[in-house]
């Protein structure tokens, strides 16, 4: 087997047919097998993938979740049951062209010291307000994070085994793979794709996804948030510890009268307000340890079709 080729879907039953067409067409003559990974889709994208299994049984296999449990999960099931010498992983929407996948694996065949291929966006357009606020996550989190992130690069990529058997290694249910991949090193060359109009469908990642992953990134590769609530408690802390020394001299020894009735709310209402912030930082990353001691599965399998087989080309 010389290339997996992971394809998480979510409501894609539009695009599943176009997909598979399309990579048949490129990896023609290629020994490879199609990993769909159904995330618990609610329309028929299971059906018009068992429908591609029982038309090509030689290099079609699928796994579908019971529920949604996000596209990390989806792309850590295709990893953990990908066979092929190399390994890609490609979205479902077409907006990632397959005739890609042909650079990368060149680019890995003719250079043996490059462990992965992480395919970047060319034409992103950092003037909007998703592509600005993305280019401003990925400067702020190599900035708080010993594990620096590679600015653009996307889940489009393709990797050698050394990388693969690394990425299983860390088996945690809070994933965030754009740092997992930066943080098992290896040697990463970036090359440029340009994204193409999504034909069929909708896209599901929308503002608040963005928002819920950007947090999980910033959550799961660093802690100086909470080194930042440490360092602004002893300031806050000497900063009354002073005023509170300033009110008792003033009281005692100039008898000044300490009034201020708007002031002192105005303070109180914003350390509390700050207060509050912190606990819900805290609060983060005591979800994320909480969920973690559960040690429940990153997924969970409805059906699986095509790993029976053992002729897969």
């Amino acid at each position: 087997m010389k290339l997996s080729v992971i394809i998480p879907c979510y409501n894609e039953e539009e695009n599943i047919n176009n997909i598979y067409d399309s990579l048949k067409k490129v990896l023609n003559g290629f020994p490879y097998e199609l990993l769909f990974i159904d995330d618990g889709s609610s329309d028929k994208t299971f059906e018009a993938i068992d429908k591609l299994y029982k038309n090509d049984k030689d290099h079609v296999k699928c796994i579908s979740f019971s529920r949604n449990f996000g596209k990390e999960a989806a792309m850590y099931a295709g990893i953990k049951h990908a066979l092929g010498e190399y390994t890609c992983i490609i979205d479902a929407d077409m907006q990632q062209n397959p005739k890609y996948l042909l650079e990368m694996y060149n680019y890995l065949e003719n250079n043996p010291d490059v462990d992965q291929v992480a395919m970047y966006v060319e034409n992103r357009n950092k003037k909007n307000l998703k592509g600005w606020l993305a280019n401003k996550f990925y400067k702020l989190v190599n900035k708080i994070s010993d594990t620096k992130l590679l600015i653009d690069a996307s889940d489009f990529r393709m990797f050698r085994p050394t990388v693969k058997d690394s990425i299983l290694e860390l088996a945690e249910v809070n994933r965030f793979s754009k740092g997992i991949f930066s943080w098992v090193g290896f040697n990463t060359v970036c090359l440029p794709y340009k994204v193409t109009k999504r034909e069929k469908g909708e896209s599901k990642f929308n503002f608040k996804s963005l928002v819920k992953y950007s947090i999980e990134g910033m959550v799961a590769f660093s802690v100086k948030p909470l080194r930042f609530i440490t360092i602004v408690g002893v300031i806050t802390s000497i900063g009354s510890l002073i005023y509170i020394l300033v009110i008792l001299i003033n009281k005692i020894f100039f008898t000044v009268n300490v009034s201020g009735y708007s002031s002192m709310m105005s303070v109180i209402l914003f350390f509390g307000g700050i207060q509050i912030l912190f606990i819900g930082i805290i609060g983060e990353y005591l979800s994320k340890t909480y969920l973690e001691t559960k040690k429940r599965p990153i997924y969970l399998a409805k059906h699986k079709i095509g790993f029976d087989k053992k002729n897969i080309l």
